[in-house]
């Protein structure tokens, strides 16, 4: 892999607009504190988080807000090159092993995947497709992954909300010496009046 390849992926605003460090966030905002990530609290907003089964570990943070999901997941990076490139060769690989179709575009957020994932046959044994677009940022040490379902796939309107949800998203990358794509662990959230 050429090293023209592996630079960062992220809006030229990304400093100043999100998704942040921790070091450029604004410490008086009332951020929902789930260790690797920290997320704004909004009106309309749903937060769950999905944990794997057998390791009881968070691996995903799962936010509902304007009829759409995005999903996030912050990663370790190295420190001077990017991973949304690789990545999104490897998601492409993926769902087209899957039997699905993607095509890449240039979103707000930069290059992002606009996907047709097939979904688990239901009743009556239809095999559907589901819209999903995949869209990732990178940032100093980290890379910041969100899969985005439901309206904001088509939607311009509800997809503005989640691209703006996306980038008020908080890593904190913390200083553990990490590998990079190691998910940044996650926790729960502490319950409000405990902190």
């Amino acid at each position: 892999m050429s090293d023209e390849n592996a630079e960062q992926s992220a809006p030229e605003d990304r400093s100043t607009a999100g998704p942040f460090d921790e070091s450029e966030a604004n410490p008086v905002r009332p951020y929902i504190d789930l260790g690797g990530i920290k997320v704004l609290p909004r009106e309309g907003l749903n937060l769950r988080l999905e944990v794997e089964e057998q390791t009881q570990r968070i691996v995903a943070v799962g936010l509902d807000y304007a009829e759409s999901t995005l999903q996030v997941q912050p990663f370790a990076a190295p420190r001077t090159t990017g991973l949304w490139d690789e990545t999104r060769e490897q998601i492409r690989q993926q769902i087209r092993q899957q039997g699905g179709r993607v095509e890449e575009r240039e979103g707000p957020l930069g290059p992002e995947l606009l996907a047709e994932v097939p979904v688990a046959a239901g009743p009556g044994g239809a095999q559907g497709m589901r819209l999903a677009r995949f869209i990732g940022v990178d940032g100093p040490r980290w890379f910041l992954r969100g899969v985005v379902g439901g309206a904001a796939t088509s939607d311009i309107e509800a997809a503005a909300k989640v691209e703006d949800l996306f980038r008020s998203i908080v890593v904190v990358r913390g200083g553990t010496p990490m590998p990079p794509r190691d998910l940044i662990p996650l926790k729960m959230p502490a319950a409000p009046g405990t902190a």
